[in-house]
């Protein structure tokens, strides 16, 4: 605002400091205080709706796929979560015992642990058994899903999913 009265204002005022003109016209000098906003502004609602849904959640991604555990990481991130990735069921298990996350996401086809044993280790140890576990796969069939279940997931989700199914998955399940 001061710079757009300073260019409207007439030749005989160039030279002189924006102090000086300040002075000379009594223009109130400039306050840090913020403006007044009036309630329900557009400003306040951009503030009030713009903040993550998951802020603070702690999610393991486990899967031996580079591309999965990306696509899942900058989801997840964008979302607000605290993100860990694991190559396979060993490191997860470090990364659980680490972190202690809110809820973990396990591909059942692994490398050295696969996703059926994994998901087994964490329901069977006490400390851990709470935390929910949703199997990935890129296979739909009955017997895989019936087989996670037995081993103790809460839930699962095929490959590839959706932003939403993923969200989905955890509002259904943290929380409970």
């Amino acid at each position: 605002m001061f710079t757009l009265y300073c260019l409207q204002m007439s030749t005989p005022y160039r030279g002189l400091r924006a102090s000086d003109m300040l002075k000379s016209h009594k223009i109130p000098a400039p306050t840090n205080a913020q403006p007044q906003r009036p309630e329900g502004s557009f400003m306040e609602s951009t503030i009030t709706y713009g903040k993550p849904k998951l802020t603070g959640l702690k999610v393991l991604v486990i899967d031996d796929s580079k591309t999965i555990r990306r696509t899942a990481e900058t989801l997840l991130t964008k979302e607000g979560c605290e993100v860990f990735t694991a190559v396979d069921g060993f490191d997860a298990l470090s990364k659980i015992a680490d972190h202690q996350p809110d809820i973990v996401f396990v591909d059942i086809m692994m490398p050295r642990l696969d996703g059926y044993q994994t998901c087994s280790l964490i329901k069977h140890n006490k400390v851990f058994k709470q935390i929910p576990v949703i199997m990935l796969s890129s296979k739909d069939g009955l017997f895989d899903r019936a087989r996670g279940r037995i081993v103790g997931s809460e839930h699962y989700l095929t490959k590839p999913f959706t932003k939403d199914e993923l969200l989905g998955a955890i509002e259904a399940h943290v929380g409970k």
